[in-house]
């Protein structure tokens, strides 16, 4: 990195910029690190995240022992320029415990750390909504709507997605935006439903959509 490419950024006074490194595919924040003008150019260079280890006082690259390495995907910086952003593909699990991410504790109310392991800090509100559909599922509740479409089986389930995408078809016909937005909703859910049935995770269908990123939709018959 040149030293012109340098002067964009605003290094703290041990000249480090803190990374925070997130999964490019479902925007779960896997870790946090610090980059020197050297470990960012690494990183720029090699599409691998280095970083700066300020306990050892070296440049190294993520993954380099463990072979869990962090692929670049794209880079970007703060509006101060003082704080970046790597977007990723992680290779095995990055936290050094083998947990997928470093944000496995979770504060309590009284804002102390509770004890038991949680990954519920991955991706967003989809992901959020598939772990209660998973929780109603294993452990069913009187009056849960969730709850019934289990108990009403595996045909239920798929009979409402089939509804709702029909419903997300005239409501895309009719042109009104705010119908659209609801009757997606619905059937985002629902599609949902069927990954809690089957056991799938959304990071399952968004590892298949990164197959597929970037790629020609066209098949070209051999």
């Amino acid at each position: 990195m040149s030293q012109g490419a340098a002067d964009q950024f605003k290094f703290d006074r041990d000249g480090l910029l803190p990374a925070v490194i997130q999964d490019w595919l479902d925007g779960t924040v896997l870790m946090l690190g610090y980059m020197n003008q050297e470990a960012l150019a690494k990183t720029v260079a090699t599409k691998r995240v280095h970083f700066w280890s300020r306990s050892r006082n070296k440049l190294w690259e993520k993954g380099e022992t463990s072979g869990h390495r962090l692929h670049v995907k794209e880079l970007f910086v703060d509006c101060d320029r003082d704080t970046i952003l790597v977007k990723a593909q992680p290779a095995g699990p990055t936290c050094h415990t083998g947990e997928r991410a470093c944000f496995f504790s979770r504060l309590d109310e009284r804002g102390l750390i509770a004890g038991d392991k949680t990954q519920d800090s991955a991706g967003g509100i989809l992901e959020g909504v598939l772990r209660t559909i998973l929780e109603r599922r294993s452990s069913p509740q009187t009056g849960s709507y969730t709850s019934k479409l289990f108990e009403g089986g595996h045909d239920k389930i798929l009979k409402k997605v089939a509804e709702e995408a029909g419903e997300v078809l005239l409501a895309s016909k009719g042109g009104k935006k705010e119908e659209v937005v609801y009757e997606v909703a619905d059937l985002f859910f629902h599609t949902l439903m069927v990954l809690g049935y089957h056991d799938l995770a959304l990071h399952d269908i968004y590892q298949e959509l990164g197959k597929r990123f970037g790629q020609s939709g066209l098949r070209v018959d051999k």
